[in-house]
């Protein structure tokens, strides 16, 4: 379970523990979908430590139409908080991210993920957090999401993007369970909350920076 008091020297160094396994610019997918000609709705789902930074970063990424914290991996009988952090449940911490193929490509949805949104080669665990449910793992929805997300894989560890190898997980979505409405808009709600602050607005901020067309 995510520690909730985190101060001092300590939380200065599980905060930076994100940054140091990434890297500056990351290519673009050299296989992904093209943008559709009409505005619909797709989704994917991502996972990659708390899901409270993954959904911070993805709403504010321009052609997300919304993010969901919630759980993915498990079964309806243990997809809720308590259960799920027991580390136990075969879930995985997880961001349903909704978007407009007509502005945003599943490929760019990627980059942002592999880029800002967590650290593709911590097994089991990101900065403080630690468990299975906490680990880096994609969830595919349709033959495309899981074609291009392990083309895109092969392809960053082919360009040693990483000092480390990349651990990301690709598996096909079975059911995605939306988390506790205390959960959702979390870092938006609580931008002062220490965790928030040393974890994930600096995300927020990398984005902004590296993503500047993208960001919103």
């Amino acid at each position: 379970m995510r520690n909730f008091l985190i101060f001092g020297v300590t939380a200065m160094v599980c905060g930076l523990a994100w940054a140091e396994g990434q890297t500056s610019s990351l290519p673009n997918p050299a296989h992904d979908a093209p943008l559709a000609k009409t505005s619909t709705q797709q989704y994917g789902v991502f996972a990659g430590g708390c899901f409270w930074g993954i959904q911070a970063v993805f709403q504010h990424t321009k052609g997300v139409i919304s993010a969901t914290s919630g759980y993915a991996g498990g079964a309806a009988t243990t997809a809720e908080y308590e259960a799920v952090s027991t580390g136990a449940t075969g879930h995985a911490e997880s961001v349903k991210v909704a978007y407009d193929p007509s502005k945003i490509s599943y490929g760019q949805l990627l980059k942002v993920y592999f880029a800002v949104a967590h650290n593709p080669t911590e097994l089991n665990r990101q900065g403080p957090d630690t468990g299975t449910q906490y680990r880096s793992e994609i969830f595919t929805a349709t033959p495309e999401q899981k074609q291009i997300a392990e083309s895109y894989i092969t392809q960053l560890e082919g360009a040693h993007a990483y000092p480390k190898k990349i651990v990301t997980r690709v598996s096909s979505l079975n059911v995605f369970y939306p988390a506790e409405a205390y959960h959702q808009n979390y870092a938006e709600l609580h931008p002062y909350n220490p965790y928030i602050a040393i974890n994930d607005r600096p995300k927020i901020e990398h984005l902004k920076k590296q993503f500047p067309d993208l960001y919103k």
